[in-house]
């Protein structure tokens, strides 16, 4: 920084904090969604004080502050997609909506006293290992910080992604991502089309349905749906969960038991996969009775091979006058309209992007660069690859949370937040007590990387007859999931071990 401070913002207000009065710290964090506030949160309790978050928006939040689309929602349950070090007894429902999930985050920047630590407005355009400083060189558009160990917690869900359909820049009418959602368009009474049929767009359209004129939905593969068991929490149930925790925790721990319960669905394990398709395909027949609707909203892969979906509206939505579900693929799109392969035209005022995210490839990695001017997307270049699925050979005191071999075909990804932050704690104290810089032996790192690929081998990921994010395109490897229980990762990266890395002192 030019003058050695950075004013912050407040988390929730964005009105002026204190400044900063030093750029070097100990560690610095990027991105202040789950992982980020997650990991602030436990180094602050353990005495660690000299850490900055950089975050490039001017609120906290990650993907719960990017999402506002209506209908937007949590599809993990809500004592179970939330801390356990920091349980809510105030969740309203068993799925929390994106607002209430923003607001626990911010509640816990303020109690947490995560305001001073932040640095709002801060993008980092890039983050350099020097070798003779042994610090993290890190450069943002609001100024430069230095520290002894840099973590990415800018997660896989945060740069959305566009499809490459000609003519997508140069529709004339309202175009935005559904992880971009501009809140002062108004729908009502126009014609809506919505491209893609993943998580977020089987939340947004029946939301849409309600009052647009014409919903057209563009559909390339079609998910497969189960039914939401929603369920709303009384305040007598709310006033039990603040008095008698374990009450809590014991919904947490039967939730938790339950999702792994449904990992031998994505190993293929016959009797799970025809259980849980039975499931889905009941709820389309209940929900939809024309038989060429319902043909066209049929998956034609082994279930799990996508991710499976909670909805008891995205049916029925379907059925109404004033939607159309579309099967014949875009061919371009004109200025004030969707041309598909059939040669049709459907006019829309409004274009709606659901197409998710760039999480193969993270546009993170193309900015932080490790020894011998290594950057981090060549070294991922065949797909994400880290040892304990959080430190990568090459770059000294770095870590990556919710990255490579990390995402879940069913449970809460908190869970393997906290495993990670648990991790990362250790290392951190192990490096800093030491004035030490570590890094994961190669050999270590390449037997950990087999191993996963080990397992993948015969799931419904890798052959269940789908193309999906989780498979990178040019390796053909599971790069993004975990391919076992959560339990299991716990098992293997819960806790910090000097012997697979490689550890050098000053002057030795």
């Amino acid at each position: 920084m030019p003058d050695g401070t950075q004013a912050l913002m407040d988390a929730r207000t964005g009105s002026p904090a204190r400044p900063i009065a030093h750029a070097e710290v100990e560690v610095l964090i990027i991105g202040t969604g789950f992982s980020g506030i997650g990991l602030a949160t436990m180094l602050r309790r353990s005495g660690r004080h000299s850490f900055l978050m950089l975050e490039r928006a001017w609120s906290i939040g990650g993907t719960w502050r990017d999402n506002t689309y209506p209908g937007a929602a949590c599809d993990i349950q809500s004592h179970l997609y939330s801390y356990s070090f920091r349980p809510n007894p105030e969740w309203s429902h068993l799925y929390a909506t994106q607002a209430e999930i923003l607001a626990y985050l911010q509640q816990i920047s303020d109690e947490e006293e995560l305001a001073p630590h932040i640095v709002f407005g801060a993008e980092v355009l890039e983050a350099n290992w020097d070798d003779e400083r042994r610090r993290w060189i890190v450069k943002t558009d609001s100024g430069e910080y230095v520290a002894k160990a840099l973590v990415s917690a800018a997660g896989h869900l945060s740069d959305p992604t566009l499809p490459d359909i000609p003519g997508l820049d140069r529709f004339g009418g309202k175009l935005f991502h559904s992880a971009r959602w501009d809140s002062s368009h108004r729908w009502e009474q126009q014609r809506v089309g919505v491209i893609g049929t993943g998580a977020s767009a089987i939340q947004i359209v029946p939301e849409l349905a309600k009052s647009a004129a014409q919903v057209t939905v563009f559909q390339r593969t079609a998910p497969y749906i189960v039914p939401r068991k929603e369920y709303e929490y009384s305040k007598a149930e709310q006033r039990m969960f603040a008095r008698l925790p374990g009450t809590a925790q014991a919904i947490r721990d039967d939730l938790f038991w339950d999702n792994e319960a449904r990992f031998p669905q994505r190993r293929g394990v016959p009797a799970f996969i025809d259980q849980i398709t039975k499931v889905s395909l009941a709820h389309l027949e209940a929900q939809v009775a024309d038989p060429d609707l319902r043909e066209r909203l049929t998956p034609h892969y082994a279930i799990g091979c996508k991710r499976i979906l909670i909805s008891n509206d995205y049916y029925p939505a379907l059925c109404q006058a004033n939607v159309e579900l579309n099967t014949d693929g875009i061919e371009r799109i004109t200025p004030g309209a969707v041309e598909t392969r059939t040669g049709r035209e459907i006019d829309l005022d409004l274009l709606v992007v659901a197409t998710g995210f760039e999480a193969t490839d993270l546009p993170i990695a193309h900015r932080i660069v490790g020894r011998d001017n290594h950057l981090l997307s060549d070294h991922w270049s065949d797909g994400g690859r880290a040892f304990a699925c959080t430190t990568v050979t090459r770059f000294p005191n770095f870590f990556v949370m919710l990255g490579p071999n990390t995402g879940l075909g069913a449970g809460s990804m908190i869970y393997m937040v906290e495993t990670q932050i648990a991790y990362i704690c250790e290392a951190i104290d192990y490096l800093l007590e030491r004035d030490a810089d570590i890094e994961p032996d190669p050999e270590a790192e390449e037997e950990y990387v087999e191993s996963i690929h080990a397992r993948s081998v015969g799931s419904v990921w890798l052959s269940g007859g789908c193309h999906s994010w989780y498979v990178h395109p040019g390796s053909g490897r599971l790069t993004a999931l975990w391919p076992d229980f959560m339990s299991q990762f716990r098992a293997e990266n819960g806790h910090f071990n000097p012997e697979h890395y490689l550890v050098s002192v000053a002057n030795t």
